[in-house]
């Protein structure tokens, strides 16, 4: 069951790596293209903006959760590393838990966000609501949630970020 987990995980992240990584291409490319037209064409244009700032959403959420999972994000290694034995396992459970209950409240107020403003259209995207543009906070949270779960479940607190290939298929 472990290892269908832990399998299933793997999956998420790269699908997780994938869209975030979309992300960011077509972020690089949509602000460059906004500048040209703006100040090359003398056309400013009003979607480039409002596109940057989901992408910019999409991508946070999305790479943080690819980042937590690899174990390179945010950490102070030189506490962890000068621990050994009962308080090593005792940081590395509360801070778990301390995630867990963060990217609950992220994933509970993330769909609060969301049912509030459904209904808002997004002007420069009238197809499109704002609360549609917030659901990769949710979304990016759950994934976080489940990373958790995977990294407790599988004990492999504070991964080597310079392992290659999968995080958590270096056992």
């Amino acid at each position: 069951m472990k290892q269908l987990y832990v399998a299933a995980m793997d999956k998420l992240y790269f699908v997780c790596m994938w869209i975030a990584g979309l992300a960011l291409i077509l972020l690089t490319t949509i602000i460059p293209y906004n500048v040209f037209m703006r100040y090359v064409m003398n056309r400013g244009l009003s979607w480039p903006e409002p596109m940057a700032v989901i992408l910019m959403i999409v991508f946070t959420f999305f790479a943080g959760a690819v980042c937590y999972r690899s174990g390179v994000h945010i950490a102070v290694m030189l506490l962890v590393n000068s621990m050994k034995g009962w308080r090593l396992t005792a940081v590395a459970w509360v801070t778990e838990l301390l995630m867990i209950a963060f990217n609950l409240f992220v994933l509970y107020f993330g769909i609060l966000l969301i049912q509030t403003t459904w209904y808002n259209q997004v002007a420069e995207f009238p197809m499109v609501s704002f609360g549609q543009t917030y659901l990769p906070l949710p979304i990016g949270a759950l994934v976080t949630v489940l990373f958790v779960i995977e990294r407790l479940w599988t004990r492999n607190f504070f991964p080597s970020s310079s392992a290659a290939g999968s995080p958590a298929s270096s056992d």
